[in-house]
């Protein structure tokens, strides 16, 4: 299959400049099953079944504690399943992880029904994300980020002892015209309350910058206060010094006044 075939696997929402492949006539099984003999090297059936204990189409889970995102992984990437969820690319590795392995999950950005994985470009190096399969969970840390136009998909290829996993969504936001894909390699789950650590993360950011506000704008309140007080305390004493210095010259002028009379007197 070629690569320009293979880029429009990831069918997300078109912005005003994207452009429309012809590949996108035809039909999802038959342009995945290509797909799947493009990455493997092999033909062979792909059975939906796999992973889906529930009968649901779920085979998973994936979590990305840094962007708050906690989403279910259906088999195939067809419109229907990325409008809400996420779809692992048929071809690609399931995401049970393993020696020379690539498993590829693919969301959509910047639906107005459904956030997503629309915060995906906010990851960077060493973020970590995890899928739950089963009853096992598999920790990826982010080494490799890349924007790449929609037929370069050699970053999706297996590494021999490798093993990878692949998150891909449009970008920029609002055009889509390139592909974002952020991957990771396996690594030891770390500790549950780490993990909870980076879900609170976002929100214990937001009351620390809430109540650095707040005491930035105490200590303006505050200095205000202090000014309108010094402002006023001089206006009083200038207001007292004007009045005592007009009392003076009254006071001046009645003295006078009275030499004047006693003068007159004497005379």
């Amino acid at each position: 299959m070629a690569p320009q075939t293979f880029g429009r696997l990831h069918p997300c929402s078109p912005g005003p400049h994207a452009s429309i492949s012809p590949v996108v006539s035809l039909t999802g099984c038959h342009y995945l099953l290509r797909a799947n003999a493009w990455l493997t090297g092999h033909h062979h059936p792909y059975d939906e079944r796999t992973l889906d204990i529930t009968g649901t189409g779920i085979m998973g889970y994936l979590s990305i504690p840094k962007i708050n995102v906690q989403l279910p992984i259906y088999h195939g990437t067809d419109e229907a399943v990325l409008q809400i969820a996420l779809g692992h690319l048929t071809g690609s590795s399931l995401p049970v992880g393993g020696e020379t392995s690539h498993s590829v999950v693919s969301g959509h950005t910047g639906l107005p029904s459904a956030k997503l994985i629309t915060d995906l470009d906010q990851l960077k190096k060493g973020d970590l994300f995890q899928y739950t399969v089963l009853d096992r969970t598999l920790t990826y840390e982010v080494d490799e980020i890349n924007v790449v136009l929609p037929g370069e998909m050699d970053k999706l290829n297996l590494e021999p002892g490798a093993d990878y996993s692949t998150l891909i969504t449009c970008t920029p936001y609002g055009v889509n015209s390139h592909r974002l894909l952020v991957r990771g390699h396996r690594v030891s789950n770390p500790p549950a309350e780490k993990v909870a650590a980076h879900y609170d993360e976002p929100e214990s950011m937001l009351w620390t910058a809430i109540a650095i506000g707040a005491g930035v704008l105490l200590v303006l309140l505050l200095l205000a206060i202090w000014l309108v007080r010094r402002r006023g305390k001089k206006r009083k004493a200038a207001q007292t010094l004007e009045s005592a210095s007009d009392n003076h010259g009254t006071e001046q002028r009645a003295d006078s006044g009275t030499e004047t009379t006693e003068h007159g007197n004497r005379t």
